[in-house]
């Protein structure tokens, strides 16, 4: 098993010791079932070498020659095992450059935690719903990181599909579950190395969507005042659902320089 892998059938290993034995055995050969699929898929498409074409918009565009992003890595994985291997995981050959990158760049100024990719853009680009953008392999959704007790908290990070429904109060807290709460500093982290990355490959962040209220704590933290002074562009002014659902991820627009 590649080691872009691991992570994932990790997740499925653990999740097997609180099962019942007699249920054992057939989970673990569904759940193996999964993560070769994955491999498959990753593998099927990770061939394209030919040069990367973003047109149109991130809100009407598509997409030609995208790269798929692995499903693991040493420090990141993606979301959800459906999403993945329903082609909603490509990006710009440049975004992909720029993602691991900065993914290098975490495991020193931010070792140990672990980062959650979530949805992309179609292999062709084009509407993918529920998303208004996404369009054309520049947009990429991520992970708000979390923490309970002053330690990274990965217990929501393959909730799947719904992770897109968690709800955080105006502080970042987690509604069902207090403890858990978003972790600024980190968020931070991941935005800077995204920055540096982006440059590096041709690319400038054009915009971020995460809900309005919680900026003031990401600015607050060491690394977001930091990120301030970067001058990247926070959307201001957002529709109230779309505001509401940017609390448990937050989008990155890139831009082809």
């Amino acid at each position: 098993m590649k080691k872009r892998f691991l992570p994932f059938l990790l997740l499925f290993i653990v999740a097997c010791k609180s099962e019942p034995a007699a249920q054992k055995a057939a989970i673990t050969t569904a759940r193996k079932e999964i993560v070769d699929q994955i491999a498959e898929h990753y593998k099927r498409y990770s061939g394209i070498s030919d040069k990367s074409i973003s047109l149109g918009s991130v809100g009407n565009g598509s997409l030609k020659n995208g790269r798929i992003v692995p499903f693991s890595g040493t420090n990141f994985h993606y979301f959800d095992s459906t999403s993945y291997l329903k082609n909603r995981c490509f990006v710009h050959e440049k975004v992909l450059s720029t993602l691991l990158r900065a993914y290098k760049t975490l495991e020193t100024s931010a070792a140990g935690i672990q980062f959650g990719l979530m949805e992309c853009s179609r292999e062709n680009g084009g509407r993918i719903r529920p998303h208004l953008t996404h369009q054309n392999g520049l947009s990429v959704d991520f992970m708000t990181p979390l923490k309970k007790d002053g330690k990274q908290c990965t217990a929501y990070d393959f909730t799947g599909a719904p992770h897109y429904l968690m709800q955080f109060d105006e502080r970042g807290a987690y509604t069902k579950d207090p403890a858990v709460s978003i972790d600024f500093e980190t968020m931070a982290l991941h935005l800077l190395a995204l920055i540096d990355a982006a440059k590096a490959n041709g690319l400038a962040i054009e915009k971020v969507i995460l809900k309005l209220n919680l900026k003031d704590d990401l600015y607050a933290t060491v690394s977001g005042r930091k990120l301030k002074a970067s001058g990247i562009y926070f959307a201001s002014s957002l529709t109230p659902i779309v505001n509401q659902l940017h609390d448990d991820h937050f989008h990155v627009d890139f831009k082809l320089l």
